[in-house]
């Protein structure tokens, strides 16, 4: 140690005193910065290097980054949350629920309240709907894309049994019809995860908002039908939208025209038709039930298992993903939809024949031909199946005469036996020229369970 420097000046020397500074640093607009952040591909590196090239004297990029996560440290949990512009709609149902009053028995029902909340700017879309079913739950997708007048990146759902069949953490599986609304519209459902609330938090945050400023003011007034809760909700919803922010400029309907509209996708040309979708199984008749109706697919796939995808007006079938069928739909119960190159090759060559025909022709055979025809085409769930087997015992007539094919009819009849083989059984023994019991020969009525009537077929 050098002569004259005793331990205190050493540590002077080598730890000398902070002086403090004169210099004031120039404050960053954190508001400001916290809108930028929303903005795509906006980072703070690039804030702070705007920042400095304007203020050369500012903070260095360590504490630039630490002071804007201290600012945003006092803003709420949803606010301080950074969603880039147009990329996420949350959606789910209030808990709480709004009374609706039926005009003619009194009795009260409970509405369900949907919400929507677009991640960057907050802008809210809500109505209510009877159930949370899929149908309302497909609907109100619909009615809340057409609110924003666009399309999000992300669909972000609870899991709500309408939406996600099965959850799962790595892997959930959504609802068919749902998926069906999500590739129509080109968006990604991404469901939220359990057990990680700030993955809810700007939906959860929504409803509160919505609970407290729709439904709180609305809870004096009383609603006689769905429609009026709604147009009562839309107007208040309005003000919700318009309704300033509290720590940050502006509302969420002018965030939204700032940052989350420009960022959306266009809406499609149609909207989205609501379906359902049913596993099932194409019977031996190469046909598959849906709601009572029975409709045709290629005989090949007989016996195979299909989804099939039914709207208001059309039916679809498909198999591995590709469509291998499609009818307009029909509500006819008991009834078949079928085209012919549907049909196995023995079925195509009558299916230029119809049932009218047939009994047409049966008719000027005689009254118990037309009879045994008829039954024939009622024992089949699809008469097409019976074409062929009455254009074979129609044409026993040109092959043993029609007296006699009328006399076979009516003892098939008799024995309650009006098919193909017992017709042509009883002419190849020649039983219709035998003289018939008593009881065969009375009078018989030509009206049986098995047959449908003529009304039928017209």
């Amino acid at each position: 140690m050098p002569d004259g420097l005793d331990e205190l000046a050493l540590e002077l020397r080598l730890f000398p005193p902070i002086v403090p500074s004169d210099v004031v640093r120039s404050e960053p607009d954190w508001v400001w910065a916290h809108r930028e952040m929303r903005k795509k591909s906006v980072t703070l590196e690039l804030l702070w290097q705007e920042y400095k090239a304007a203020h050369p004297d500012g903070y260095q990029y360590s504490w630039f980054c630490e002071r804007y996560r201290q600012w945003v440290g006092k803003l709420s949990v949803t606010m301080r949350q950074t969603h880039t512009p147009g990329e996420k709609l949350f959606v789910d149902y209030a808990g709480q629920t709004l009374p609706i009053i039926d005009g003619l028995t009194g009795e009260i029902r409970h509405a369900q309240l949907f919400v929507a909340v677009l991640g960057a700017s907050n802008y809210t879309f809500a109505e209510a709907t009877w159930t949370q079913q899929l149908s309302d739950w497909v609907g109100s997708h619909v009615r809340a894309f057409e609110f924003i007048g666009g399309i999000p990146e992300i669909l972000v759902p609870d899991n709500l049994k309408s939406g996600v069949k099965h959850p799962s953490y790595y892997d959930p599986e959504l609802n068919p019809t749902y998926r069906d609304l999500a590739a129509h519209y080109g968006v990604t459902v991404l469901p939220a995860r359990s057990r990680k609330p700030r993955d809810k938090a700007k939906v959860e945050n929504g409803v509160l908002v919505v609970e407290r400023w729709i439904l709180a003011r609305l809870r004096n007034q009383r609603f006689f039908s769905l429609e009026e809760a709604n147009r009562a909700i839309s107007a208040l919803l309005a003000d919700l939208n318009q309704r300033p922010f509290k720590k940050l400029p502006g509302c969420r309907h002018s965030t939204f025209v700032e940052l989350d509209r420009p960022a959306l996708k266009a809406l499609p040309a149609d909207r989205y038709q609501f379906a359902e979708w049913k596993i099932a199984r194409v019977g031996i008749d190469y046909h598959v039930e849906i709601t009572g109706h029975y409709y045709s697919a290629p005989y090949r796939f007989a016996r195979q298992e299909v989804d099939v995808r039914f709207t208001a007006t059309t039916v679809e079938i498909f198999h591995r993903g590709s469509r291998i069928a499609a009818h307009a739909r029909s509500l006819l119960k008991g009834r078949h939809t079928t085209i012919d190159a549907h049909m196995t090759p023995a079925h195509q060559q009558v299916a230029g024949w119809n049932a009218k025909r047939l009994l047409d022709w049966a008719q000027k055979v005689g009254p118990n031909t037309h009879a045994t025809v008829e039954s024939m085409l009622g024992q089949r769930k699809h008469p097409q199946q019976s074409y062929r087997a009455c254009l074979g015992v129609l044409r026993m007539g040109s092959d043993y005469s029609n007296p006699r094919l009328e006399a076979a009819c009516s003892r098939a009849l008799a024995l309650n036996a009006a098919n193909y083989r017992s017709v042509s059984s009883i002419l190849k023994n020649g039983l219709d020229k035998q003289i018939q019991t008593e009881a065969a020969q009375t009078t018989l009525p030509l009206t049986h369970s098995t047959v449908r009537g003529p009304e039928y077929y017209h």
